[in-house]
């Protein structure tokens, strides 16, 4: 109690300091102390709850809980209360039934918030990710997931970090009216949801007249039963169904929908129409082992960002003519210009596509498709090199960002792998992740 009235005392002094006429680097460097503060408290109150319920019951403190004994005595809410205990009990130190010490249940974590590293917010991503990992996880594969998620927390937002727990899950669990055309072209708009870790994305938005009509006559073609049926050894498109295939059509009108735009989008990539884009054939590009694709298993990572499972792929692969590229021999596809060229080929782009897979910024998740290709070891201008070893993928936003100024950011190749470490300026430095694992989850599991 003496300890804590100290630094009461000092956090006085340091609350009745003047932060007018402060630059706007030291208040940012204050503002990270405060935080720092605010995560180390949690891991001190974590060792006091745990003491505390060791010591007694909530009924001989008078309370008919512990959540009880906290909001009377804190005059916390009941939710509060319910969070700080959970916490503690994975969070906090443990005895074993014969009175031995024991760590936390989840170490990396609890070790991290006691550097003051990771805040309430990291954790609770965390523990959503621990609470949603299938029964049939390994104990091995449980602890090696948070201590990977826990020693990566200092150096990610709890955004970031809840975007990589979703792509590590993924990869461990693989198994109203409108008065007027201006009004219309304002609502308008599609949006196409995360992948979920089944693999599905949910799709939701509204549609102006002119794209409901269009969905109407083609869904009164290719929408109707025995039409566009993945289930048929021949889906029919062109003509009319059998009635055959129009009597074993089982699925729904939903089903239906899905099924005939999906066939209008694949003939729209397999009509050589959309031009190009980023230097590349609009199509989908494909990246995957040659041990997945023999073993017909596994997930692929498309240009895009998301996860086909190999079957799929291969099916595919089937109706296209796709590139094969193999990156231990660089005859077949040149992927070393130097200065001869200043733009990267289409052939370095394929190989960024599967090397990189998105954006390299930490917390970026713009996948490959909309990136651009970026000089991450030397500017082209100061004499940098459009060699494969020197590229990398960065968005459009993010690009633009590298600059010599005060404010702007660096970045460097890493020679243990070659990936792309991007710096901050100084006062955005906090020490934060250089490398981006958001497109590489499979990383975290070695």
């Amino acid at each position: 109690m003496e300890v804590l009235d100290d630094v009461l005392t000092a956090w006085e002094k340091a609350a009745a300091q003047p932060a007018a006429g402060v630059p706007a680097p030291e208040l940012l460097a204050v503002l990270e102390r405060i935080e720092r503060l605010r995560r180390l408290l949690p891991a001190v109150e974590h060792t006091v709850l745990t003491q505390l319920q060791s010591q007694t019951s909530p009924v001989e403190m008078g309370a008919k809980s512990w959540r009880a004994v906290l909001t009377h005595r804190l005059g916390i809410s009941s939710a509060d209360a319910t969070r700080r205990l959970s916490d503690a009990g994975e969070l906090g130190p443990r005895l074993s039934l014969t009175g031995e010490a024991l760590p936390p249940s989840l170490p990396a974590t609890a070790a991290a918030q006691g550097r003051g590293e990771i805040g309430a917010d990291h954790v609770a991503v965390i523990r959503s990710f621990m609470d949603h990992l299938p029964a049939s996880v390994d104990g091995a594969t449980r602890e090696h997931a948070e201590a990977q998620l826990g020693g990566l927390a200092g150096g990610l937002t709890p955004e970031a970090l809840r975007k990589l727990a979703h792509q590590l899950m993924a990869m461990i669990n693989q198994d109203g009216i409108l008065d007027d055309e201006r009004d219309q072209a304002r609502k308008r708009g599609i949006v196409i949801g995360p992948q979920q870790v089944d693999g599905m994305s949910k799709i939701s938005g509204w549609a102006d007249p002119e794209l409901r009509a269009a969905l109407d006559a083609i869904n009164a073609k290719l929408a109707a039963p025995g039409q566009c049926n993945p289930d048929d050894a021949a889906p029919c498109v062109d003509g009319a169904p059998s009635e055959q295939q129009i009597t074993g059509d089982s699925r729904s009108s939903a089903q239906r929908t899905h099924d005939a735009l999906k066939t209008v989008c694949m003939a729209m990539l397999s009509s050589g129409k959309l031009g190009q884009h980023n230097g590349l054939p609009v199509t989908i590009v494909v990246t995957t082992s040659l041990e997945q694709l023999t073993s017909a298993a596994g997930l692929a990572h498309t240009g895009g960002g998301t996860y086909l499972p190999m079957p799929t792929v291969i099916r595919l692969a089937a109706q296209a003519h796709p590139f094969l590229t193999l990156f231990e021999s660089p005859r077949d596809i040149k992927l070393y210009y130097g200065r001869s060229r200043r733009t990267a080929s289409p052939g370095q782009r394929l190989a960024l596509f599967a090397f990189d897979k998105g954006c390299t910024k930490p917390d970026c998740t713009a996948p490959a498709y909309h990136s651009q290709v970026h000089h991450a070891a030397r500017d082209f201008a100061r004499g940098g090199n459009t060699d494969i070893n020197e590229l990398t993928l960065a968005c459009g936003c993010d690009n633009r960002m590298v600059n010599d100024g005060p404010t702007g950011w660096t970045t460097r190749k890493r020679r243990r792998d070659n990936k792309t470490e991007w710096i901050p300026p100084p006062h955005l430095d906090r020490g934060q992740s250089r490398v981006n694992y958001y497109h590489h989850p499979e990383e975290l599991l070695y």
